[in-house]
This record gives C-alpha cells, structure tokens and sequence, in this order.
C-alpha cells in the first residue's frame, strides 16, 4: 500500500465519519430543541428513586440519541442544586441504556444496501418540511431531527465504502492477527484501544459505527469487537469529565459517578467474559441463523451476524450492568465523594460562577443554569443589604470601616457578577433561539442590570452614610427611626424579589411586589412631606437634611429597581 493510497483510504474515511457525526449533530439537537422545555421540567422531577431516575436517563438519552449529551445535562442540572447526587447517577445509568438504540438504529437500518432507500427519501421529505413551515420552530426542529437521520445512514454507507478490501493488503491482516493472537491480554489491549480512540473522537455512537462497519467487512472477530464496545464505555465519560472541570463539587461527583459505573461494569464483564459471549452468540443464532464466531466466507457465515451481536451485547451490557449497580449507588455515592473532596473556604468575598460552567447545545437548560446564577446574585445583594443598619450602629470607626470595606467588596463583587451573567446569557442569545427563549433572555438581562443596579445604589447609601459621620452630622432618635421605617420597608421588598427568583418564573405574581412599592413611595411621599415642613420651621439645618432627603430617596431609588425585577420577569417571561 502506497503512501498515496493510505492517505486516499485516510480522507474518504475522514469525510465519511465527518458526515455521519454531523447527522448525529442534527438528530440530536432538532430533538433537545423540540423536547427542551420538557426535559428540563421531566429531569428537575427527578428524585431519589433509582427506578424512576434510570427510566428517566433511558427514554431522555433515547430521545437526544446521545448519552454524553445526557450525561452533561445531569452534571449542570446537579451543578445548578436541580437534581441530587443519587438522582444523576441513576440518569446515567438510565442514559447508558438509551445509547443502545444508536447501535440498533445502524445495525437495522445503517448497514448493506438498505441506507439509501431510507435515507434519500427522508433527506428530500425534510427539506420539504422545512421549507414549507420555516417559521413554526417545532416543525423545523423535527426537519433536523429527520434530515440528521437520514445523513446519519447516508454516513454510515459512506463508511463501508471508504473502508478497503484488506485481502488486498495482507500485511495489514496480520497486524490485527497478531494483535488478537494474545489471548486475554489481546482482550484488554482491544478493551483499551476503544477507550482511547472515543475519548479522541469524542462521540460513542461514532465509534459504535466505525466498529459496526469493521466487523461486517471482517476487519475484526466478535471477541475484539465486544472489547472494543466495552472501551468505548469508558472513553465516552471523557465528555462529561471535561465538562465537570469548571462546576462545583457535586457536579465534578456526578461526572466521576459517570466513570466509576462504566469502569466498574466492564471490570464485571470480564470475569464473566467468555459465558457472556456464548449466551449472545446464541442469542445470534436464534435470531440471523448464523454464529458470529463463523469466519468470514465460512459456510453459514452472515455479514449482519456480528452486528447484530454487537448490539445485543451493547444492550445486554447496559441493562445487566444498571440492574445490578442500581442497588449500589450509596457506594458509589461515597466512592464519589472521596474521589472529590470537599474544600471549605470562606467564599464570602470571593466571587466565581457556581451554576454556570457546562455548556449545553439547548438553549433551555442553559437558560436554568443561568437562572441559578441569578438566585445566586440575589442573595448576594440581600447579604449586602443587612450590612447597612450596621453603618448606623457602629461602636467605633473601627468598626463603621470595617463594614464599609465589606460594602465596597461585595459592591465590586456585583459588578462582576452582572458582567458575567450578562455575557452568558449574550452567548445563549446568539444561538438558535424561539421568541419565547429571546423574550426569557431580554428578561434575564434586565434582571441582573437590576441587581448591579441595588448593589450601586446601597453603595451610595453606604457612601452617605460615611459623609455623614466625617462631617459631624448627626440625625434626632426620629429620623433614624423614619430611616429605620424605610429600611424594613425595602427590605420586604427585597425579600419578595428573592422568592420570585428562587420560583419557577411562569408561577410568579406581580401583586406582593406592587403593594411593597407602592408601600415604600407612600411613605417616601410622606417622609418628603414631613422634611420641607421641618426645613421651613427650622426643626434641623441644612445639613441634616441635605444628609436626610438624600437617604430617604435613595431607599425609594431601590425600591424602584427591585420592582423592576418583578416585572421584567412578569411582563417579559412568560
């Protein structure tokens, strides 16, 4: 074999997988768009019923036909507080089942001659959805689903094509000759080999396929092919891995459990390895007629023999696999937890995102994990918020300074806060989005300029605050108490704005938010009322009362941005 015919072999292949990836791309992104708002609603119900969670993992994966997908979707939603550790790892489980019907779909349907009379058709019948109903979204999210299909089959073709005849490369036969000739250890290096390459290719499904199209042009034996499966088990948690690097704790644990379960299902199918294959190759027999031990050109052999039994296996593995580490999952739990430890810190002036970190494809659960964040922000600005009265109360400078030092922290901490919110929440907009999700996300960003907006301004009555004490000016027992008034005022209101945060934003009520406003200006209009009639009667001087409006309207000031949260949430969500 010529340099020049490898590196021709090497390109066909390259384009044939490229194209197979993109329809697996397409497939899986038309249904997470589609499914979107469902699955984030079915996934946050999950609980701590392993049943339920690995039902759930099973038909979500089946779904978006693809588990790494999946699998990410679990480490945000457990990043974000939605689901328990207990929960993923049961979606997992359940999610390392429903990748099975890849493996199914291409040996039904993605294998011999039968791609092209399903995926033409398919392929034209798309384009003809789309453009026929380009502006109803759900429409043309199923057009992607169909066309990702189709070119799903029209790659796997692609592949069998671009693979060579190798009785015309002998050499290369040997290789792999020699390569099984070491009995189990041959098992384990194949074992390796498919964690490697997955973790390289970065898609299970893909190598499923590559190994598919290897066996049914005799490439490789059964024994190999069932290696190379239960390695790319362990190469696809990679994904999620690599996700878990920027979220918090029990998202790094989520991925882990994603590892442990895989490496622990493949340890148990090699003390079981050669009933397990005896069991499926009967399996075979019953079902094509044909062993898939029979060597190529054998009497009796089948090319779908081996394909089949592949993903008899894939499936068996999974199912057999869950059923019995189902009943496991507080070890693996605690196997989890001692991988990563936890790291107390005092966190209180340093600020990093705990929710958002893994990127989803679907603009949905991105949009919760931004959500998270938001609730997060919120509490910030409330912490902020009960620093105030202690400026007031301060024994001494020492003190009064230390608590303006945390203002000033917390306040810088708001602003990078909102950048980086913002920013997230930029990038989600720039994707393929509903109206719904634009209208969410104009919401969202309103919100958060809201928030930077209370932290700025309870600065400014920090800042005050301070004025007041350095000049010397000093407020009656009723004034402070009229401040004191409009403090708890404000701070009911905020606290409404934290719990419509922390709701599911379709079940939030504007009224308790409106009567806290309308609350905080009634009696700003009173306190207004009372300060021009005590400036004409000289009650205080100038002073005071430059010192006295100023806080007053700075009060009713943040009333006015915690009401617009409310609202822009209200008015802008739903």
């Amino acid at each position: 074999m010529s340099f020049f015919d490898v590196l021709i072999v090497i390109i066909n292949f390259a384009g044939a997988l490229a194209v197979f990836l993109f329809g697996m791309k397409l497939m899986s992104e038309g249904l997470q768009k589609f499914a979107g708002n469902k699955m984030r609603a079915v996934m946050g119900k999950v609980t701590g019923s392993p049943v339920r969670g690995i039902l759930t993992g099973a038909a979500v994966t089946t779904v978006i036909q693809s588990s790494s997908a999946t699998t990410v979707m679990v480490v945000s939603f457990v990043n974000a507080g939605l689901l328990t550790l207990g929960g993923a790892v049961a979606v997992i489980m359940g999610a390392n089942i429903g990748t099975t019907v890849t493996a199914w779909i291409i040996t039904l349907f993605g294998l011999g001659e039968s791609d092209s009379a399903f995926s033409l058709p398919m392929l034209l019948g798309a384009i003809s959805l789309i453009f026929m109903f380009m502006k109803r979204d759900k429409i043309r999210w199923i057009g992607d689903f169909v066309i990702g299909l189709a070119l799903l089959l029209v790659g796997m073709g692609l592949l069998q094509q671009a693979m060579p005849n190798l009785e015309q490369y002998p050499e290369f036969l040997e290789a792999l000759a020699r390569l099984s000739a070491y009995g189990f250890w041959s098992i384990l290096i194949f074992v390796a080999v498919g964690a490697v390459l997955t973790c390289l290719v970065q898609a299970s499904a893909a190598m499923m396929a590559i190994t598919l199209v290897m066996c049914y042009n005799g490439w490789i034996g059964f024994d190999a092919a069932v290696a190379l499966v239960m390695g790319q088990n362990i190469g696809t948690t990679i994904t999620a891995n690599i996700a878990a690097m920027v979220a918090n704790t029990n998202g790094k644990r989520a991925a882990r459990a994603h590892l442990v379960f895989n490496v622990v299902g493949v340890l148990l199918t090699l003390i079981v390895y050669k009933p397990v294959l005896a069991l499926i190759a009967d399996m075979t027999q019953g079902i094509v007629g044909s062993n898939p031990y029979t060597p190529v050109g054998a009497a009796g052999y089948a090319p779908t023999a081996i394909p089949m039994a592949l993903s008899l296996f894939h499936t068996f593995f999974n199912v057999v696999n869950t059923a019995i580490l189902a009943w496991f999952i507080p070890v693996i739990i605690k196997m989890v937890n001692w991988m990563v430890k936890d790291k107390p810190e005092d966190e209180e002036y340093v600020y990093k995102l705990k929710y958002i970190g893994s990127w989803m494809n679907t603009a949905e659960i991105n949009l919760k994990a931004a959500e998270r964040e938001i609730t997060e922000f919120s509490k910030r600005v409330l912490r902020m918020y009960t620093f105030l009265p202690l400026l007031r109360t301060a024994k001494d400078d020492a003190e009064f300074d230390s608590t303006m030092e945390r203002i000033e922290k917390y306040e810088a901490i708001t602003d990078k806060m909102e950048m980086e919110i913002a920013e997230y929440l930029t990038r989600i907009a720039e994707g393929d989005l509903s109206h719904q999700g634009s209208q969410r996300i104009s919401a969202m960003l309103c919100v958060v300029d809201n928030l930077e907006s209370i932290g700025d301004t309870v600065y400014q009555i920090a800042a005050t605050r301070k004025n007041k004490r350095e000049t010397a000016v000093h407020f009656d027992q009723h004034l402070n108490d009229n401040l004191d008034h409009m403090t708890d005022l404000v701070q009911h209101a905020l606290d409404i704005m934290d719990d419509n945060l922390k709701k599911d934003y379709d079940l939030i009520e504007l009224a308790p938010a409106e009567d806290a406003e309308t609350a905080i200006n009634t009696y700003r209009d009173q306190l207004r009322e009372e300060h021009l009639n005590a400036l004409k009667k000289g009650t205080y001087d100038f002073a005071i009362g430059n010192a006295y409006s100023s806080l007053y309207a700075l009060y009713e000031k943040l009333g006015d941005y915690v009401i617009n949260i409310s609202e822009a949430i209200v008015v802008k969500f739903k």
